[in-house]
């Protein structure tokens, strides 16, 4: 037979094969009886009931950590790059930049871990901490962070989260409101600290992590705090010398208080029990495929997000290897690497990943923008691989399917995957929801499947997570097996159960992995959590979403986000938000309505290498790029930009900003104005740029 018509062949009989499996869809979700305030509920389909543990006698996090720590004693567990030098260099303009040159990996294996652990814990008891007192880790993602987490487990010490990038109100803020007497912390930390220290009201012992240069943070300290100040080492040393048994906490106890980041006011801290996390592990168990000792994981997102902690306890207890990476250094071009050093990924080659949407539409808007740079043949070449792998993804036999396939991933794709190490099997994409342009480009690039998740703080992270063979987009996936997922009525907003040919409603999650509550804040705990009649505990997410037929969740709006303009149009700023930043010249926005009339307007941080080429182009003349943001025409240019991503969204007329203000400055955690998370913190930003939104509406 000839070969070209067997090539032919192949592909059209995948392609009837996935049409035929398509329409005998399985349901990932099934609709379930359940207490509580009246709605369309639905569970997992494999778990009549959800689902607290995976593991059989093991009821806490300490426990499991144990139970990992003797079962792959020699495997490898934590890895940390060995810093070789760090280096500045000038920029133009008189800006200067850090630069690390990092070495190899260098690894701690199981119970070597374990040793540290145990050490640690005692050390802390011999430092003098005592029981029902509290430690806060407020430290950026490492090695050490874990090993201090693990060690307040092993005394049922409960542990404060602090995101590093927190600022100073509202750091003092979690650090008096739950009585934090211990603080680890690294050296920008330490400083942080001292500069409030007379605003701290029981801190008494801080740990530091070593880093070089951080000898000058703890003079001052020394000198100017009545603080224990104690290296994270010589603390694990005092435990070596003196070992104290440990006291291991049950189920109900808070393992974790974490302050969330959140989008206004000042955080609030959920109260996490050992129970509630381990529910949320046991259900990942049952969802991604052979996890175990031969993956790679990269840890770079902060430790203080519940997506982080959680991968990274499920990742030892299924005997993988975490090593420890950050953004600034993930890939060979990244920001703080000196030039001809390894990014993280290309030295630790990860089989597995967390992501925030965030940080995968960089990884997109980076892959093009170098693609649309180099121009010629090799764009050519990446658009119409990417284009045949598509069409072969969305179903079509005429996509590339079988040898073309390999074809295409070996010249194309192969140099995309390199970035981030060449060996990624699966990426996990939690927070809010991905688009499916950037779902179904990764997807493409890395060759690998993207889980995408939907979870809370309050609920563990657990919520719903798209199965591994589920190759939709713009879903979140089918109920996690430990929760149960139910949508009420909003009648406010239009959205009802009732309504066809689609369930839609505020989601409203149930199950052991639901929190106990905020921190000292009965009323705003009673306002969003309730217990039902039948003992189950439900979080009220404030989130719109509808169920497919399939049982999977979509999320479609949020009730903060729905403002009523002044002739009655109600405008979801996220919804529109997700449209818009699809074009090139947004790096981010915030789209604003004012219920007094009837148009909204946006800020938007402006892409400036995209705007630069632009105005070069033109022929434009501007001093600097802040100078270029205030020209007419980079607005203009901008806001038609914006009018085309609205058209093929569909976006309706008072949907469109009709006025932009282009901001020259990029949102940063650091700055305040986003989330560790990368979410957008509308009253913070709204305050800040206050007199140019009333401009806008002049």
């Amino acid at each position: 037979m000839n070969p070209y018509f067997v090539g032919f062949l192949v592909p059209v009989a995948v392609s009837l094969l996935l049409r035929k499996r398509r329409k005998a869809e399985r349901k990932r979700g099934v609709p379930v009886e359940v207490g509580g305030e009246p709605g369309y509920a639905v569970r997992n389909y494999r778990f009549e009931q959800p689902v607290e543990t995976h593991w059989e006698g093991v009821s806490t996090l300490a426990e499991l950590f144990e139970r990992s720590c003797k079962e792959f004693v020699y495997m490898p567990l934590l890895g940390t790059r060995k810093l070789i030098s760090k280096e500045t260099e000038s920029a133009p303009g008189g800006r200067s930049f850090e630069k690390l040159h990092l070495g190899e990996y260098e690894w701690k294996c199981y119970a070597e871990a374990f040793k540290s652990v145990c050490d640690f814990s005692s050390g802390l008891v011999r430092l003098g901490h005592q029981k029902n007192e509290r430690v806060a880790i407020f430290a950026e993602t490492r090695a050490e962070w874990q090993v201090a987490l693990q060690a307040c487990f092993r005394q049922n010490i409960t542990v404060v989260t602090i995101y590093a990038s927190l600022g100073e109100e509202a750091l003092c803020h979690s650090l008096n409101e739950t009585e934090v007497t211990t603080v680890i912390c690294g050296q920008k930390e330490l400083k942080k600290l001292i500069d409030i220290s007379g605003q701290l009201d029981t801190v008494t012992r801080v740990v530091y992590i070593n880093e070089e240069g951080i000898s000058d943070e703890v003079s001052l300290a020394r000198n100017s705090t009545s603080w224990i100040i104690e290296s994270f080492d010589e603390v694990g040393r005092l435990g070596t010398e003196a070992p104290v048994e440990a006291n291991m906490p049950l189920p109900s106890d808070v393992a974790v208080i974490m302050y969330t980041s959140g989008s206004t006011g000042l955080p609030k801290g959920v109260m996490m029990t050992h129970r509630n996390v381990l529910a949320t592990l046991s259900a990942v168990m049952t969802i991604v495929p052979a996890l175990g000792s031969k993956d790679i994981y990269l840890a770079y997102l902060p430790l203080a997000h519940i997506l982080e902690l959680a991968a990274e306890a499920l990742m030892a207890a299924v005997g993988a290897s975490i090593g420890y990476g950050s953004p600034l250094t993930l890939t060979d071009t990244s920001n703080k690497i000196k030039k001809g050093t390894l990014g993280d990924a290309s030295a630790l080659k990860p089989t597995l990943m967390t992501a925030v949407p965030a940080i995968l539409d960089r990884v997109r808007d980076g892959v093009r923008k170098k693609v649309d740079a180099t121009g010629g043949v090799a764009k050519k070449l990446f658009d119409i691989g990417y284009n045949r792998r598509l069409a072969a993804i969305n179903g079509s036999w005429l996509g590339a399917w079988g040898l073309e396939k390999l074809l295409w991933d070996t010249l194309v794709f192969g140099k995309v995957r390199a970035i981030l190490g060449g060996k990624i099997r699966f990426v996990l994409s939690g927070g809010a929801p991905l688009s499916g342009d950037t779902q179904r480009f990764i997807n493409i690039c890395l060759g690998a499947p993207i889980g995408q998740g939907y979870g809370l703080t309050e609920t563990c992270a657990g919520g719903t997570f798209s199965e591994y063979d589920d190759t939709s987009v713009g879903r979140v996936g089918a109920p996690l097996p430990c929760s149960y997922i139910k949508l009420i009525d909003w009648p406010e907003g239009g959205y009802l159960t009732a309504d066809s040919p689609m369930p839609r409603g505020e989601i409203v999650i149930g199950g052991p992995n639901i929190t106990k509550g905020y921190f000292k804040n009965e009323a705003k705990t009673n306002e969003v959590y309730k217990d039902d009649e039948k003992g189950m505990r439900w979080f009220y997410s404030g989130d719109i979403g509808r169920f497919h037929p399939d049982g999977c969740l979509e999320i479609i709006d949020r009730k903060k986000d729905i403002v009523k303009l002044q002739h009655g149009e109600y405008v979801s700023l996220g919804k529109v938000e997700a449209a818009l930043i699809v074009s090139p010249y947004v790096e981010n926005i915030m789209v604003h309505a004012d219920p007094f009339h009837n148009y909204c307007v946006a800020l938007v941080v402006a892409a400036h290498n995209e705007l630069e080429n632009w105005a070069s182009q033109q022929g434009i003349k501007y001093s600097d790029f802040s100078d270029l943001c205030q020209k007419q025409e980079a607005v203009k240019e901008v806001l038609g930009s914006l009018a085309k991503a609205a058209k093929q969204a569909r976006l309706e007329k008072f949907e469109i900003p009709a006025k932009i203000k282009l901001i020259p400055e990029p949102w940063t955690p650091e700055s305040g104005l986003v989330t560790a998370a990368l979410k957008l913190k509308r009253e913070v930003i709204r305050k800040t740029y206050e007199n140019d939104l009333v401009q806008l509406y002049a």
